[in-house]
């Protein structure tokens, strides 16, 4: 079997399309044809989407904080936790946090953000990225 063609033929029968949508039956389905209804997706290819989700947040932090590269790495990364779970609309009204952030006050941006409608919604993840914006005053 010529699996290029296979696919080259799939797609231009099925189309190809990036956001989820109902076929003529009603299926959820992404991509090209893809029933994510009955079939879901793997693991593989959820791996592979968070790594893009990943440098999708990493670029709009870099883009809408204009210090973030100079942070330290775990309140980096405590950043794209906060994106990835937030949107960055949201984790921009965070101004106090980032704030702090911005002078290197990590307790206090710490103790911000568990003080928030965030901290209550979502609980001990809340708890983990305070600690890894508090990690920095260790890294210092």
């Amino acid at each position: 079997m010529d699996m290029n063609r296979i696919r080259d033929t799939l797609v231009k029968h099925e189309g190809l399309r990036l956001d989820m949508y109902q076929d003529h039956l009603g299926i959820y389905t992404v991509g090209v044809g893809h029933n994510i209804q009955e079939r879901g997706i793997s693991e593989r290819v959820a791996y592979i989407i968070l790594e893009e989700d990943i440098a999708v947040a990493v670029k709009d932090l870099q883009r809408n904080i204009s210090y973030f590269d100079k942070l330290p790495t775990c309140v980096q990364e405590a950043l794209v936790n906060l994106s990835f779970n937030l949107g960055m609309p949201r984790l921009m009204s965070f101004k106090k946090t980032l704030a702090y952030l911005r002078e290197g006050k990590w307790e206090k941006a710490a103790n911000e953000l568990l003080d928030s409608r965030y901290a209550t919604q979502v609980g001990y993840r809340a708890v983990e990225v305070a600690a890894m914006i508090r990690g920095a005053a260790e890294d210092a």
